[in-house]
């Protein structure tokens, strides 16, 4: 179950985070919807937003939905559901309708994080849980690194069959495909547990959601863009969206639901998550462009070097979760585990800035170790947070919280790539943009000291 769930995250990641390079070599080749763009840097940040804005948007349901019909249902259902979508984006042309497919993709994958989380901690003795989703998640990084550091390959393959500015479609293509192989072979594994009736009516209530979340986050865009409003101020648009959701789905369902809305711990932990996807998305999308601008390097030197931070998960995941499972064990708990490595990532985060401020000429082996570094101690510290999650809410709703946690957190997600564009357009550098994000940091940090906690009486 875990090498499964390990490559389900592996191919969804790759699939959310080929945006990020895919729009940098379209703004470095000028071609596609970039071309012509007054501020590219912004409009590719927001085209980056609104596919976590749909992201976002089905976390809760997501959740809610898989402790309803199953929490395997729904993981296939959003595996599927995200390959064929991300095969359709090769096909796609104009501006609108890439966003329109982008945001459908993220409404398919926002189903499987809640699911994935809960099915770990239902499945896995609670003295290895932290283990289990530090190992599961680290095909976050897999995929990340595999859609940072391979996308000029495929580019370059995609040359063979399509003339050199329709090149990047072969991307969408190759990477939905590897999504579909393996939704297929999660589905046959879990078979035993799956019904033809059970994944049609989950597929058609998830479906429910999304064409209305669509319509939401669509209109928003269209609102905000009709209005000559700026790439920020939509993406702004987009959060108070989610923040609607939330307050929605208490006044809905505030009595089943309220032990995972209501609690301040789980709380104050899904605030934390702000930072922490602000943080994650803002190198996973601009890092190949952070490198490439600061170094004048080539677009594959900048590539293999942002993988680096991508890579770092591959250590800091597992490692992290059994750090994680070894300190309960010995008393210390997963709280002062979890502000251990945020603080050093903090560190590491601010020193990241600072070189590139003080740097003439950033040397392309001091930023790949620092954001190696940076990401090793990031990436340990998230299964920590996942499985203090788990401990805090009640067994019956693990899905609904893991969902809100995911739908507040990913308000970072759909703000920082759009932010961060609009800060390097405005300022001709990534300097401030980096900044900002160390700063974020340390106050998601100071929001987590709040966090209070009493370890497992057995574990």
């Amino acid at each position: 179950m875990w090498v499964l769930l390990l490559l389900g995250w592996t191919v969804s990641a790759a699939d959310r985070a080929v945006t990020g390079p895919v729009v940098t070599w379209m703004i470095d080749n000028g071609v596609g919807f970039l071309a012509d763009a007054e501020n590219p840097h912004a409009l590719g940040g927001l085209v980056g937003g609104l596919f976590f804005a749909g992201y976002m948007l089905t976390q809760f349901p997501g959740g809610y939905l898989g402790d309803r019909y199953g929490h395997r249902t729904l993981i296939v259902v959003s595996l599927l559901w995200a390959g064929v979508a991300t095969m359709l984006t090769g096909f796609i042309g104009g501006l609108v309708a890439f966003i329109v497919v982008r945001v459908v993709t993220g409404l398919g994958e926002g189903a499987f994080y809640s699911n994935d989380r809960s099915l770990i901690t239902a499945a896995t003795p609670e003295r290895d849980r932290s283990l289990a989703m530090g190992v599961v998640i680290t095909g976050l990084s897999l995929g990340i690194t595999i859609a940072t550091v391979f996308t000029p390959e495929l580019i370059e393959f995609g040359r063979l069959f399509l003339d050199g500015v329709e090149a990047w479609r072969m991307v969408f293509w190759v990477l939905g495909l590897a999504t579909v192989v393996v939704g297929v072979g999660v589905a046959w594994w879990f078979r035993e547990h799956l019904s033809f009736s059970g994944v049609s009516k989950a597929s058609l209530h998830l479906g429910g959601y999304s064409a209305v979340s669509l319509a939401l986050v669509m209109g928003v865009y269209w609102v905000g863009t009709g209005a000559g409003l700026s790439e920020l101020w939509v993406a702004l648009l987009e959060v108070a969206l989610a923040v609607g959701l939330v307050l929605f789905a208490l006044a809905r369902k505030g009595t089943e639901i309220g032990p995972v809305i209501k609690n301040r711990d789980l709380f104050l932990l899904y605030v934390c998550n702000i930072a922490i996807l602000w943080n994650l998305w803002f190198f996973s999308f601009w890092s190949v462009s952070i490198v490439a601008g600061a170094a004048n390097s080539s677009f594959m030197s900048a590539a293999l070097t942002a993988g680096f931070n991508a890579g770092a998960g591959i250590l800091g995941f597992p490692a992290g979760g059994w750090l994680s499972d070894y300190g309960l064990r010995r008393g210390w708990g997963r709280k002062g585990m979890m502000l251990t490595f945020t603080g050093v990532q903090a560190v590491l985060t601010l020193l990241f800035a600072w070189y590139l401020s003080a740097a003439a000429h950033p040397s392309l082996w001091v930023m790949g170790l620092l954001l190696f570094t940076a990401s090793l101690f990031f990436n340990a510290l998230q299964p920590v947070g996942h499985a203090l999650t788990a401990e805090l809410a009640p067994a019956r709703l693990r899905g609904s919280a893991f969902g809100m946690e995911n739908l507040i957190g990913e308000m970072g997600a759909v703000l920082s790539p759009a932010i961060s564009g609009v800060l390097r357009d405005s300022t001709g550098g990534w300097t401030a943009a980096v900044w900002m994000d160390a700063a974020i940091v340390v106050v998601g940090f100071g929001i987590l000291t709040q966090v209070r906690y009493r370890p497992p009486v057995e574990v």
